[in-house]
């Protein structure tokens, strides 16, 4: 739990706390190509995760 000086402080310095779902990779089905983290297309099954501005994707094997 966050005690309003802790806000505060997050307000004052820009911090932002990350929703928990952000921090893991989740299965997802892509039909469209997207970029893979290193630079190739990748479609079908993917993994996928959020860092904060882009979403992350790599291969499923």
């Amino acid at each position: 739990m966050i005690t309003a000086d802790k806000q505060v402080h997050y307000r004052l310095l820009r911090l932002h706390q990350r929703p928990a779902w952000a921090a893991i990779w989740h299965l997802w089905f892509v039909t469209i190509p997207r970029r893979s983290i290193t630079g190739r297309l990748v479609r079908g099954k993917v993994w996928r995760r959020h860092d904060g501005r882009h979403w992350i994707y790599k291969k499923h094997n």
